[in-house]
């Protein structure tokens, strides 16, 4: 008998170990659900969600039909968490039960096996939307090119405008690709403007000399040895084409014959057709005015034989020939660092096409071009060249090819299959660089990055971490801040929002743009600096000019920079006070708490509330009577709105001493302002103040969590799904272990499963 090899064994143990280990797993989840959720169930729940109800849990009988139905106990654990169930009129649920409940609901619903080769998800074919695309642009060809109107909008998906599941190609995006790619090339790539073309057009019947001859309808008949003359005033010399339509009666033993004169210049043509026909004949001419004559030279008549010539029509056309040498001198910095080899004693043009293209191609795709595609580039510059264009011209009808590649419109990534063991595959070097790069730059990767991935050393975590900390402080990552952040807190909707200025007549277009870059300095300073993502909630300071301060009511600014300024004294700290998210989440004439406690719900906590139920009126077309917080509360009288109210509006309330442009108040017209509130699990706050602090340390860990899967999904480009709980949870502790630094929760994104590696579907 064949002996086991060791490390046949140890494979063999490694399995049998896993499979213990899953059953015991296994095990204790179910041991969870009987002994601890059943009992909460039956207290709280079963009682409206009992068999046959329109939402059942008691159709539920173990973890695994939990994880069968997961999506069904994910909204249920949404409704928990909102303290939307148990509704008001049912059983009061206590703090502890409500964050035992929660727990175990997570636990069991996103039940996820993070030893044992958690899915890394697969992300959907992505092309770039108007923002990369422009970005892309610019690095690979100094060409700043903003797509038109004409190019279709980018739809958003899970709140971001880069998810490769909505980012479609219409046909109509295909012909504006087709045409930024001509206007592009000609502007990166340097051609002598073509040559002037003249053009002039005489019927015969307007030629110089003509009234002495017969004919009719334009036609001039010379019946004898005769001329008729043009005489064109040409812009430039060279050679010139004249093209004469004629026919002739044809008598006696030769031809008709004309002769066509200028200067020095004589052709004789012979034209042995009744019928009208083109002659053409080439000649070089002097700019000015010149003279053409064109002669009858052999009349014949005898016994009845008539040869005569009909003339027709007459056309001039000559093209300037301008000189071919490029004065390098002039050339623009796109053209001299993309053409950097130029054909001549040690270079073809085939081979200087080559080393120009196959450069570019590999680094508008992202990856080195194949000595295929190469090829092919090639081919297209040298067809252009046999039909008479210049060596630039060929490049340039290259460069539209790569341009309109799906390669480079898309972020492409090879399709990689799962390992024996499930393990999932990693994507290549080069398509880890540009996953790198779109995150942090909304553009292609750099030299440097290339030149890492192409050396093996872009998962070394040192480089890595040099390299995030060089491209954090690189301009390019302000793309990153306007794109990330811009999306994340809602600030695009900056310019949708139109506040009434009869009654808040601070708030203009200039404030409108102050708010937003307040917002977007603020939180690059929070990333560059490298100070703990929480600093987002509770920092004392912001940054300001001098307009946005006395609109703040913040003495001491004076200028139209932004500097930091100290908040010091002031009722205003973190992003919670910022006008921007203020003015966003509020209604033309009013504030509105609903909107800022779902703004707060939605992007701080990831705890959106479902959407409103039909049928229910809005708060101004209700009738209810009092203050805005008597209203509200009237508003939840209906149990239907309570469930999602009562976590929504205190949330909303506590920023009430702000109106709906972000100015300070005390008062709501003659009512004193009540900025106090309560959460479901009972936890009370009063004011911004209490709220800042409550979310900076009671809820720090859902806020971290929260901006670890919004940056996740901004950088993977796709929705997060249950099986990446086991990533967030690595980032979440990741970016806890130091001291929840803002550069360590990228570098945690970017050395994530979900980031690193391909999964699949489910």
């Amino acid at each position: 008998m064949t002996a086991f090899r060791p490390t046949t064994a140890a494979l063999i143990w490694a399995i049998l170990g896993c499979l213990t280990i899953a059953n015991a797993d296994d095990a204790a989840r179910e041991s969870a659900f009987h002994e601890s959720l059943v009992p909460l169930l039956r207290t709280y729940c079963l009682d409206c969600h009992d068999e046959g109800s329109e939402v059942s849990l008691a159709d539920t009988h173990s973890a695994l039909d939990i994880t069968k139905n997961r999506d069904l106990w994910i909204r249920a654990l949404a409704q928990v968490r909102l303290g939307s169930m148990p509704p008001a009129d049912g059983d009061m649920m206590d703090a502890a039960n409500r964050l035992r409940m929660e727990k175990l609901i997570d636990e069991l619903a996103n039940a996820v096996d993070c030893v044992q080769n958690p899915n890394a998800g697969k992300v959907a074919l992505r092309r770039l939307n108007r923002i990369e695309y422009r970005n892309t642009i610019r690095d690979l060809t100094d060409v700043d090119y903003e797509p038109s109107d004409g190019f279709p909008g980018d739809d958003v998906g899970y709140g971001f405008d880069n998810i490769g599941d909505v980012l479609s190609l219409p046909p109509v995006l295909i012909e504006k690709y087709l045409d930024a790619a001509e206007v592009i090339s000609g502007k990166a790539i340097y051609t002598p403007p073509p040559g002037e073309i003249y053009e002039l057009d005489k019927t015969a019947s307007d030629l110089i000399g003509a009234e002495d001859h017969g004919g009719g309808s334009g036609r001039v008949v010379i019946a004898s040895n005769g001329t008729v003359s043009l005489q064109p005033t040409l812009p430039f010399g060279g050679n010139y084409t004249i093209t004469i339509t004629a026919s002739g009666d044809q008598g006696g033993p030769d031809p008709c014959r004309m002769s066509i004169q200028s200067g020095r210049f004589e052709k004789i043509i012979d034209v042995p057709e009744k019928d009208a026909a083109d002659y053409e004949v080439t000649m070089r001419l002097g700019k000015g005015t010149r003279k053409i004559d064109i002669s009858f030279i052999n009349d014949y008549y005898k016994d009845g034989q008539d040869r005569n010539l009909h003339l027709h029509h007459v056309h001039v056309r000559g093209e300037e020939r301008r000189p071919m040498f490029i004065d390098t001198e002039k050339l623009p910095p796109s053209h001299r660092r993309i053409v950097f080899a130029n054909p001549g004693e040690k270079l073809s043009e085939d081979q200087a096409s080559a080393a120009v293209l196959s450069r570019f191609a590999s680094r508008a795709f992202r990856r080195p071009a194949t000595a295929g595609e190469v090829q092919r580039l090639v081919q297209l510059a040298q067809t252009v060249r046999q039909e008479g264009g210049s060596y630039e011209e060929g490049l340039q009808v290259a460069m539209q090819a790569i341009l309109v590649s799906p390669h480079f419109l898309f972020k492409v990534e090879q399709h990689r299959s799962i390992g024996p063991s499930g393990k999932m595959p990693p994507i290549s070097d080069y398509e880890l660089a540009t996953r790198i790069s779109y995150f942090l730059w909304s553009s292609m990767p750099d030299d440097e990055l290339l030149l890492l991935a192409h050396r093996g050393e872009i998962r070394d975590r040192r480089k890595l971490l040099d390299k995030v900390a060089r491209m954090m402080r690189d301009p390019r990552c302000n793309r990153f801040v306007e794109n990330f952040a811009g999306q994340w807190l809602q600030l695009r909707n900056l310019d949708n929002v139109n506040p009434d200025t009869r009654i808040f007549r601070a708030f203009d277009d200039e404030v409108r743009e102050l708010m937003r870059r307040e917002t977007l300095t603020f939180f690059a300073a929070v990333m560059r600096g490298n100070l703990p993502v929480t600093t987002l909630l509770d920092a004392d300071f912001t940054y300001l000019n001098e307009t946005l301060a006395k609109y703040y009511g913040i003495p001491g600014v004076s200028g139209d920079h932004f500097r930091r300024v100290s908040l010091a004294g002031t009722p205003r700290g973190g992003l919670l006070t910022h006008a921007s998210i203020l003015t966003v989440t509020s209604n033309p004439t009013r504030t509105s708490p609903v909107k800022r406690g779902k703004w707060i719900l939605d992007n701080l906590l990831n705890m959106p509330p479902p959407p409103a139920p039909p049928n229910i009126p809005e708060l101004e077309k209700s009738r209810l009577v009092g203050t805005l917080r008597q209203r509200m509360e009237q508003h939840r009288d209906n149990p239907a709105c309570a469930a999602c109210h009562n976590m929504m509006d205190p949330l909303g309330f506590a920023l009430e001493n702000f109106d709906a442009v972000g100015q300070w108040r005390s008062r709501d017209g003659r009512d004193e302002i009540d900025a106090s509130g309560a959460l479901p699990d009972g936890t009370e706050f009063k004011g911004v103040e209490d709220l800042r602090r409550l979310l900076s340390t009671d809820r720090r860990e859902q806020f971290v969590r929260c901006l670890a899967e919004k940056l996740l999904i901004y950088g993977l480009g796709r929705g997060t799904e249950y099986y990446d709980k086991c990533a967030i949870d690595q980032i979440v502790a990741d970016v806890d272990r130091a001291d929840g630094k803002f550069a360590y929760l990228l570098v945690a994104i970017i050395e994530s499963e979900p980031f690193q590696k391909q999964g699949h579907r489910e």
